[in-house]
């Protein structure tokens, strides 16, 4: 185990069964399922600048982010499309076709885990932030360091639900309830105009906002994080393939036609060749307009390869 293990905070997570997955916002999100989980522990909150920065110490890790694209893979791309760099997002100065990503994701050059918004800038004043542009084999690099591993997306929502029964928050029915943000997400008009939440505009120091009841913090907002999973465009396949760790039995209703389709196929999302994970937890970025994923049920699609300034992760281990 590396030196900064000790310096995770382990949060045991009782094992239980659980209603996993929705059928009222996305469709990949159905069917409604009821899952087993075992027994676990969870970090307390997403890995940290500082954290990783033990990591990198010791063993000299190179990110994804900070490796030159192979030449022969990318053929159609010039020098300068392939050197180090990771997607910054960039407010734009007014509304947009919401359908185009392109206009707030820009290609930094020099981007990575230790230059977030560029090659000049730097960590001062945000070691205690969620490292980001961390691609999968990053996270995974630095769960096999401290004796651990990624969550599944089952363990994954399972603690952030905190033991309830979303509505559709892990804290009730009411997004800000007595009008406190409860998570870090976009506040304004995306993607131009963020208010903050609780005056935090990006990442937040990691517990800045209230744990779940299981004393978990950030599972809900600040940055999207990795899961183990290979992504599935619906839960269907949970149905027929469920591992030693969880149980799946009939699915759930709602009886307004909006459930699992024959049209939703179990096969993992993405181009030829792209081998694409979950990320659960919604980040900073997510609006109400744009991105209602800052729910424990949310999930979404991100090649293994991919970092951008909203993806980080946080580790588990098998036993409380």
């Amino acid at each position: 185990m590396g030196k900064s293990g000790a310096s995770l905070q382990w949060v045991p997570i009782p094992g239980g069964e659980f209603l996993m997955g929705s059928e009222e916002y996305y469709p990949d999100e159905a069917p409604q399922h009821r899952r087993k989980i075992k027994a676990f522990s969870l970090s307390a909150t997403p890995v940290t600048n500082e954290q990783f920065a033990a990591f990198v110490a010791e063993t000299s890790y190179v990110t994804i982010a900070e490796r030159p694209l192979p030449s022969g893979e990318y053929q159609e791309f010039d020098a300068a499309a392939l050197a180090p760099g990771s997607l910054v997002f960039t407010p734009t100065r007014g509304p947009v076709d919401l359908r185009d990503w392109q206009q707030w994701w820009r290609w930094v050059p020099g981007a990575c885990w230790h230059r977030p918004a560029g090659p000049e800038s730097t960590l001062d004043g945000i070691a205690d932030h969620p490292v980001v542009h961390i691609a999968y084999a990053d996270a995974m690099a630095y769960a096999s360091w401290v004796g651990a591993r990624l969550p599944s997306e089952a363990e994954f929502e399972f603690a952030a639900c905190g033991g309830a029964t979303p509505t559709p928050y892990a804290w009730g029915s009411v997004r800000d309830p007595g009008g406190i943000p409860m998570a870090n997400t976009w506040r304004g008009y995306f993607p131009f105009q963020n208010d903050g939440a609780r005056g935090w505009k990006g990442t937040s120091p990691v517990g800045s906002f209230p744990p779940n009841a299981y004393g978990v913090y950030d599972c809900i907002g600040n940055v999207w994080e990795w899961c183990s999973d290979l992504y599935t465009s619906s839960h269907r396949s949970s149905l027929q393939h469920h591992g030693p760790n969880s149980l799946a039995v009939s699915p759930i209703s709602c009886g307004c036609g909006c459930g699992p389709s024959a049209s939703l196929n179990d096969q993992p999302a993405g181009n030829a060749g792209m081998v694409q994970r979950v990320l659960k937890g919604g980040s900073h970025l997510c609006a109400p307009k744009y991105c209602l994923r800052y729910r424990p049920a949310a999930r979404s699609p991100q090649a293994e390869d991919s970092a951008t300034t909203h993806i980080g992760f946080r580790v588990a281990r098998d036993g409380s």
